[in-house]
């Protein structure tokens, strides 16, 4: 489950490099991941997570307990 969002389910995406020449060469657009701890007040215990900048602010508009329900139904959290 590495480089992948535990909320969002963000993974590397493949691409290319374009030059001035339009000539093109692979590349990787990895997402912004953060390891970070949140508090579960449902579960009442402290919870690592590998989350992006966008779940980030998800888990801030929504709430923690909300984020992981959905997550969970998706598959991409497993907790």
């Amino acid at each position: 489950m590495s480089r992948m969002c535990q909320i969002t389910g963000k993974k590397p995406m493949s691409g290319h490099n374009v030059s001035h020449s339009n000539r093109k060469t692979k590349r990787k657009f990895i997402p912004n991941l953060q390891t970070k701890k949140f508090y579960s007040e449902k579960q009442g215990e402290w919870i690592t997570l590998k989350v992006s900048a966008a779940g980030i602010r998800n888990i801030s508009k929504n709430g923690l307990d909300a984020c992981l329900v959905k997550a969970k139904e998706k598959g991409y959290y497993a907790g």
